[in-house]
Parts: C-alpha cells; structure tokens; sequence
C-alpha cells in the first residue's frame, strides 16, 4: 500500500460509516437482507428519507457480496433521494453517506475521490458541530440505529442504545421515537406477567404516536401490544385506523394480518395476507403467517371425531407450502423452520424432520428466550410423538422450561409433563422416580421451589443416585432460605405429592 493510501487509511477509521461500525459479515444473512431490502426499495416502503435509507443499506450488502459498482451506484442514488427529501437539513443527514462513499473509493483504489469524500465529512462536521466531543450528531446515531435494527436481530441492542442516545439529544424527534419503539417492540416479549402494566415498548409506542399520529406501522404495532393487555376495544380502532392509512403498505397489512390470526379471526387474516402476497411474493412474514392460520385451521379439526382426515392434509399442506416458501426467502427463519420439520414429520418424512431439526437446534444463540422456548416444544414434540424417542422428548419439554412459563408454549409443556407424570406413577415401579423428577422440574419452573423440593425428595427416595435429582435439589436448598421461601410464586400451590399407583 502506498504512502498516500497509508495516511488516507488512517483518516477514514476516524469516520462514522458502517465500514467502521464493526459489522461482521458473518453475522448477516446477505442474501435475505438482500431480498428484503430490493423488495422495500421497489415498494418504496417506509417513511419520509426511508427510501434514501434503503439504498444505503443495499450498498453496503452489494460491497460484502463484491459488487463495488453496484454499491457504488446505489450509495449515489442515496445521496440523491436524501437532498430531495431534506433539502436544506440535508447536510447532517449525508455525514455517514459520504463516509461510506469515502471508504468504497478507498477500497476500490480511488484515493482522490476518497479523500474528496473525506473532505466532505469534515466540511459538514466543521459547519455543523456536535453538541460536545463525547456526542455525536443525532443524525448520526440515527443512521446507526436504523441499521443496526435493519441489519440483523444480533444487533437489535445497539440499535436501542443509538436511538436512546438520539433521543437524549432530540427528545421530540418523530423518526428517533419511531425507530425506538419499533426496536423496544422486537427486543421486548410479549409476556403480560413480566409488565403487569404496560411495558416500556408499549408506552414507547404511545409516546410515538404523539409524533407522527398516523403512521400505520406504528398503530399495528401498538394494536398487537394491547392485545397482550386484553385491551380489545382501544386495539380495535388502531386497527381501523391502519387500514384507513396504510391499507396499500405491506408492512403495515402484514402485522394487521397477525393481529387478525391472534384475535382467531382466521379468514380475516387469511384474506389480508393473500392480498398481500399479490403485492410482493418475497415476504417470508406473509408467508410465515399464512402458515400460522393454516395449522390452526388444522388444529381446530384434530379434536373432532370421527376426524375429516382430507381437509386435515389439505390445511396441514397448505401449511407446509407456506412455511417452504418463508424459509426459501430467509434461510435463518429458525421458527418457519422447526415448524416445517415438525409438519414434514406429521407426514412420515422422520430423516428429513430430524435433519433439519438438529440444524436449528444448532443455531438458538442469539434467539430470544421465547423462540427458543417454542423451538424446544416442537423438537419435543417431533420426539414423543413422530421419532418414538419418549424419554428425549420429555427432556426437551422440560428444557423448554428452563426458561420459566414466560409464554403459552411454556404452559402447555407444564400440562404435557403432569399428564406424562400421572401416567407413569400409575404404572409399574419402573419411571416413578423419573415421574417425581419431572413433577419437580415443573414445580421449580411454576416458582415453587418447597414443592420442588419435596418431589426431588420422593425421587432420590426411588432413585437414590441420580446426580440430576441430586443436582437440582441441591441448588433449591441454597435457593430457599427464609427470606427467599416467603418469594415463592404467589399463585404455585404445592399439593399433598401424588404416591404412585402399584
């Protein structure tokens, strides 16, 4: 590298560009977010700036997959669309443009233009000065905050902590708001027992709205947050409203749709979805969602007897022809996926189901705690009931509660494990020890830890050497002091532990 090159390196480390960000390739799904992001730019999705946002981010996915041209191309594009949309207030907006352009010169050995670009930034900084030297331009954190959130669901933390910083330096800005509690909305579960009021996201949400009071994302968002909080009517008419603003944009319709499916408004949903897909065929959460309403169209007729065997496959195959097509547009869609397999397994494809099962079960480190939750519940499923390995089941189901009973997942693995309890206390001496670990595991996850305790307890009794039980029991002893046994989960009751049958 020449000297010139040497000193121009040292210049553009300084500047704020996702060349400096410390995205790691490895961490994005270049071809989806590819999709993704082609299909935002031909429906022109998005707020005021989205789109000059959109093509931003394209660039810097078209330079991982070596398409400098390309990237080239779209990053002037972006320049463009964002004078067009900001004007006069377009200068601040343009400090992270011009350093990525900076860097793509660079990287294609164009050291003039990139020092051009260099200049530009330091032009733009001299002029428009950051609030202190700690700080940098809203603009800016903004700009991370949006990619990051765009980027990838392991980014999602960085996304919230630029857009908080945003806010601090702009309390009443629409888009900071808007990107904050859309981010507070992916990285929060859904889970009424957590927030007894409503929780961060949902007044986020709020808060939002008080910005910009008609933007549909932000209204069906808001609509599936109250849902949580059986706040039907108020949830009803943001509903209404996002039909009557956003009833042309997928993002919107698309969350409408899940609303639909949550409320069990299975046709309503199915017909919104649908209509979607004539819009745009490459959305993995339309997809997603129609396979959603499908299986539980399935479902709904499982219970019935004598059981419509044919309209069961017709719903179960519908089901898996969406769920194919959302995981051939995102491959990490580690949800469609384990579906998927659990449904291939439904049809007798074990080897299949089981193949892709172990390659999700591979990939759950950056999933939320309730994804991974319902993952587990399937693959233990797939386990009891389709690849006859009981016992591997029953240790998925329990696994799934070690992240306590955050979700309706979780709960109905709590009432599978006391049926399969039951059934083998009321069986021979062979699995009664098994039957009081499994009792104990459930209690611990219910929050009755004294329960727990006595299960373990009757469970050492017959199996007087399992370092599992042991295990456990140790730790709840230490856990249940005097001051922790009065903390125990106020609605877990601890029953007179069932004796087994002989």
């Amino acid at each position: 590298m020449s000297e010139p090159g040497e000193d121009l390196h040292c210049k553009l480390q300084q500047l704020q560009s996702r060349y400096t960000w410390d995205i790691r390739k490895e961490d994005l799904e270049l071809d989806d977010l590819s999709k993704q992001l082609q299909h935002d730019i031909d429906l022109q999705l998005g707020q005021w700036g989205a789109l000059a946002h959109s093509y931003r981010f394209q660039s810097y996915v078209r330079y991982l997959q070596g398409k400098p041209e390309e990237a080239l191309s779209l990053l002037t594009e972006s320049e463009e669309k964002t004078k067009e949309c900001y004007r006069q207030e377009s200068e601040r907006r343009l400090i992270v443009t011009y350093g990525d352009l900076a860097w793509l010169k660079y990287h294609t050995k164009d050291y003039t233009q990139s020092q051009t670009y260099c200049q530009r930034v330091s032009d733009i900084l001299v002029k428009h000065p950051a609030d202190s030297f700690s700080d940098l331009h809203p603009e800016v954190y903004g700009e991370k905050g949006w990619t990051y959130l765009k980027f990838s669901k392991s980014y999602y933390t960085k996304a919230k902590e630029c857009f908080s910083k945003a806010l601090e330096l702009q309390p009443d800005n629409w888009e900071w708001n808007s990107g904050y509690a859309i981010t507070l909305y992916r990285t929060e579960e859904n889970i009424k027992e957590w927030y007894p009021e409503e929780s961060p996201a949902t007044k986020q949400l709020r808060r939002a709205l008080e910005k910009n009071a008609d933007d549909g994302v932000l209204l069906s968002l808001l609509a599936l947050k109250l849902v949580n909080y059986a706040k039907h009517e108020e949830a009803k008419d943001l509903v209404k409203k996002a039909l009557e603003v956003g009833q042309d944009n997928t993002q919107v319709m698309r969350y409408i749709g899940k609303y639909f499916r949550l409320q069990n408004q299975l046709d309503e949903s199915i017909s919104v979805l649908k209509n979607m897909l004539r819009k745009t065929s490459q959305s993995s959460f339309i997809h997603h969602q129609l396979a959603l309403c499908y299986e539980r169209k399935k479902n709904n007729l499982v219970s019935k007897r004598p059981q419509p065997v044919t309209e069961i496959q017709h719903w179960r195959r519908l089901c898996i022809e969406h769920l194919e097509k959302a995981v051939a547009i995102k491959m990490g869609f580690h949800p469609a996926r384990a579906l998927l397999a659990l449904h291939y397994a439904q049809e007798s494809k074990i080897m299949r189901a089981q193949e892709m099962f172990d390659d999700v079960l591979k990939k759950l480190e950056d999933e939320s705690p309730s994804i991974r939750q319902y993952i587990y519940r399937l693959y233990a499923e797939f386990c009891y009931y389709s690849a006859k390995k009981p016992d591997l089941g029953i240790t998925y189901y329990k696994k799934a509660l070690e992240f306590g009973i955050i979700t309706s997942e979780g709960r109905h693995c709590v009432k599978k494990l006391k049926r399969i309890a039951e059934q083998r206390l009321k069986g021979n001496s062979r699995g009664v020890a098994f039957a009081y670990g499994i009792l104990g595991a459930v209690a611990r996850a219910e929050g009755n830890r004294s329960c727990a305790v006595s299960y373990f307890e009757r469970a050492l009794e017959e199996d007087a050497d399992n370092d599992e039980y042991l295990s456990a029991l140790c730790e709840l002893r230490l856990e249940l002091s005097p001051q922790k046994e009065d903390q125990d989960h106020p609605e877990a009751t601890c029953e007179t532990v069932p004796t087994r049958t002989v």
